[in-house]
């Protein structure tokens, strides 16, 4: 009988990315997706590691796992576990020991390894554990987006453009599960947006630790003498770069242009940048390329000038702010969401006070708002700075969201009366009768449509009026299909 497969899926849009290949590849091996644990006979945990609870999480879900493999073995059946993902990459062996059920485990930087680590425990018989410490920038490890895919929502497709982080923020754990940052080959992901968008695929997320970074290693290879290889430069760096100064750079607005101009695609995000590398021409190319979104996640952290240098983020919160005025300047109806971190160790009232100025001038449209949870591993977490108490970095939380969320609402209303385009990702979850969908801003817009006059399928655009609005969502009436879907199912393919 074919045999059934289940990821679950753990944290950022990146581990997302790697939950489509891990899924890809099991298809491409003949396996069929289960609809639930119970149907599975392989369940994949895709892991996370950035937040506190991330470990209780898993090993939570673990003993539920291990409920169930037991049920199944006392049956005649078999249900085979395997941890993938940061949280596997951190702990390593230590997994298999606190939870000896767990029949393979593999890190962040060999999810093309899956189905074969699956296969070694089915001949050994034993837990496999393989994580690798380093990533080759020509191989799959490093870039699993060359791996066969199986897209949670077929018109959207993440590119994956670098793995790993050199910043070093002194809270997150980024650099050491997914290494020192290593940029992916020009050609090698305008290809890729090329074949997803013959697939149909009309909205691309361009992913990365510090996307607005991108390419500046690969230019400082190259950079300086004569070329050796104009064709290997040329698909290394692009042709902007090797017929330009040569001088080295991030490449990132080069990679907008050349990704915006790909026939079908409609629509192109990315995340995440960091605000110290945001440069001048990434925003003439948002403003420029009709396709990318007018949309920028801007990480802020904190609005204390003395919280942000204890992070090590590498600017002030004037320079934040010149930033961010600089972007909206320069692209209109710009949408601006952000994270911060409340109750660093060591923040004061009037460092809180500073970060609340910070969120009510910059007016942000959406803000993923955190209390700091120390990481092992971090330089935070051996910080000697005080501890916030937890129940004050609470009652700053709710100051923090209340501000947030009054941005968030004047946004909102003021484009009422606005003509909005949006992408049906589908009936909306409170309302099945209502669909649903994100427009260019990242907006999430609820509207009806008559089924008796207009049928509008997922990853539809369509043209929708704003008629109310809320601090989360906008209500809208639906006025004229735009395009419909272009995408169509691929069954995966093993690479010989």
């Amino acid at each position: 009988m074919t045999k059934r497969y289940l990821v679950r899926t753990f944290g950022c849009q990146m581990n997302e990315h790697d939950s489509e290949r891990i899924a890809g590849m099991f298809e491409a091996d003949g396996y069929q997706r289960a609809d639930s644990e119970a149907d599975a006979d392989v369940v994949v945990l895709n892991t996370c590691c950035i937040r506190e609870g991330a470990d209780t999480k898993l090993y939570g879900t673990l003993g539920h796992l291990k409920s169930l493999k037991d049920s199944r073995a006392a049956s005649g059946d078999e249900l085979e576990i395997m941890v993938a993902g940061c949280l596997a990459q951190k702990d390593r062996e230590s997994l298999v020991e606190r939870a000896p059920h767990v029949d393979v485990v593999l890190g962040t930087h060999n999810v093309s390894r899956a189905v074969d680590l699956l296969a070694q425990h089915r001949r050994s018989g034993v837990p496999v554990v393989e994580i690798l410490e380093e990533t080759v920038a020509a191989d799959h490890e490093a870039f699993p987006s060359a791996l066969p895919v199986v897209r949670e929502d077929p018109w959207a497709a993440w590119v994956t453009i670098q793995v790993g982080c050199d910043n070093n923020c002194a809270f997150c754990i980024v650099p050491a599960v997914r290494g020192p940052e290593v940029s992916r080959s020009f050609g090698d992901i305008v290809s890729e947006v090329e074949r997803a968008a013959s697939d149909g695929v009309t909205e691309v997320t361009l992913l990365g630790q510090n996307v607005n970074s991108y390419g500046r290693d690969l230019t400082l290879s190259l950079r300086g003498g004569q070329p050796a290889d104009r064709s290997r430069e040329l698909h290394s760096a692009g042709a902007d770069w090797v017929t330009g100064e040569r001088r080295a750079r991030p490449l990132f607005a080069d990679l907008l242009r050349s990704v915006g101009a790909v026939p079908g695609v409609r629509r192109v995000r990315y995340t995440s940048p960091h605000p110290k590398d945001l440069r001048p021409e990434t925003i003439a190319a948002m403003a420029e390329v009709p396709s990318v979104c007018e949309h920028l996640h801007l990480p802020l952290q904190s609005g204390s000038d003395r919280v942000l240098a204890a992070m090590h983020r590498g600017y002030t919160a004037g320079r934040y702010l010149e930033k961010l005025d600089a972007a909206r300047r320069g692209i209109d109806d710009l949408a601006v969401s952000t994270d911060i971190i409340v109750g660093f160790p060591g923040e004061t009232e009037e460092d809180f006070a500073e970060t609340l100025a910070v969120a009510a001038e910059a007016r942000f449209d959406n803000a993923y708002t955190f209390v700091y949870s120390p990481r092992p591993g971090t330089e935070a977490a051996n910080s000697s700075d005080p501890e916030v108490p937890h129940e004050v970095a609470v009652e700053r939380m709710a100051r923090l969201r209340a501000v947030v969320e009054r941005s968030s609402r004047l946004g909102n209303e003021a484009r009422i009366g606005a003509i909005e385009e949006v992408l049906v990702e589908g009936p909306s979850k409170k309302n099945p009768e209502r669909l649903t969908g994100r427009t260019r801003g990242n907006r999430l817009v609820h509207f009806d449509v008559d089924p008796t006059t207009q049928a509008v399928r997922r990853g539809s655009y369509v043209e929708v009026r704003i008629t109310s609005a809320a601090t989360t969502h906008m209500l809208g009436e639906f006025r004229e299909l735009v395009a419909p879907p272009t995408h169509r199912v691929r069954i995966p393919v093993a690479s010989s």
